[in-house]
């Protein structure tokens, strides 16, 4: 079972979360609501763990296919609801961006199993009630 450690080490909101590896994230809020910009808000988090998940995926099919993948970038824009407590991720769009000697419609089938079947970051994130698109860029 993973163990999550989540320490205070900044004045105010400046939070490390270090997991069982010792792997560690800075956490904070912003500057308006308090913060120091020390870290990532936690509802980026959410972002960059659906744009790492979905990453990973794509990667290890492609790779799998014996594609040649020179560089993967994911852009994720999204839009939080407006007036709510909590307030939820409403959508979020994914373009990712591959270079590198792959087929395009192996590429194109990567992209929807890993948004569609093999996340689960965008699954969480779908059953919260975030509308999840995608775009493919390849060789831009």
């Amino acid at each position: 079972m993973p163990v999550i450690e989540i320490t205070r080490v900044q004045e105010s909101y400046g939070f490390e979360a270090k997991d069982e590896n010792g792997n560690i994230v800075r956490m904070d809020t912003s500057e308006a609501t308090g913060g120091k910009n020390f870290g990532a808000r936690p509802m980026q988090l959410l972002l960059m763990g659906l744009g790492g998940c979905s990453g990973i995926d794509i990667i290890s099919i492609l790779e799998k296919q014996k594609q040649s993948i020179e560089s993967f970038k994911a852009i994720i824009e999204a839009d939080r609801e407006e007036g709510k407590i909590p307030s939820l991720w409403k959508n979020a769009k994914i373009s990712f961006v591959l270079h590198g000697k792959i087929d395009k419609e192996k590429a194109e089938r990567a992209c929807t199993l890993a948004m569609e079947k093999y996340c689960s970051v965008a699954e969480t994130l779908r059953l919260s009630g975030t509308e999840i698109s995608w775009e493919l860029q390849l060789n831009p």
